[in-house]
């Protein structure tokens, strides 16, 4: 099974074993009606949790785990990302598309590959797609102006450059 990461548990917050997280998904309305989730340590290993509450606080959310009652037993959990099956994923409307969707797909200006998305950085302003390249990194604004056809089932991010892009980035 896959799973997708909404959130990273930061720090403990107040003495009842709650901890901070901070928050990677646009739908933080979705902890409503989670209760079983998956926590993902920094070794690699994935266990099962269930999440017995929840409040939002300073643009992050409090989380409060069963069983885990007290500081201490928090704070082993700082550093785990809280993950959901792949499948319960929000939906999304029209064209937007998830970051993780992107990761892989080949980047194709003219018919000429230029290179595969490895990751999509949220810099302040447009987000910038980074493609790795024979030549090196390529950094592609993520905008419908330039990213003219995406499609992910085939792995495919289709572009139309400005001029000098190219140059620009070497």
């Amino acid at each position: 099974m896959e799973y997708v990461t909404i959130a990273r548990l930061r720090r403990p917050q107040g003495r009842r074993g709650e901890l901070i997280a901070e928050l990677f998904t646009d739908f933080p309305e979705r902890f409503r009606d989670l209760k079983e989730v998956w926590l993902l340590d920094r070794e690699g290993a994935r266990r099962e949790a269930v999440l017995e509450g929840f409040w939002f606080h300073k643009g992050g959310v409090v989380l409060k785990f069963a069983g885990v009652d007290d500081m201490g037993a928090a704070g082993t959990l700082a550093g785990c990302e809280l993950q959901v099956p792949l499948a319960g994923r929000m939906p999304l409307t029209g064209e937007a598309r998830y970051w993780s969707e992107l990761k892989g797909c080949r980047v194709v200006e003219g018919g000429r590959e230029l290179g595969t998305v490895r990751h999509l950085d949220p810099t302040v302003g447009t987000p910038l797609l980074v493609v790795d390249t024979p030549q090196g990194e390529l950094l592609v604004p993520f905008a419908s102006e330039i990213c003219r056809r995406i499609d992910t089932a085939a792995r495919l991010i289709e572009v139309e450059l400005p001029e000098g892009l190219l140059d620009l980035n070497r």
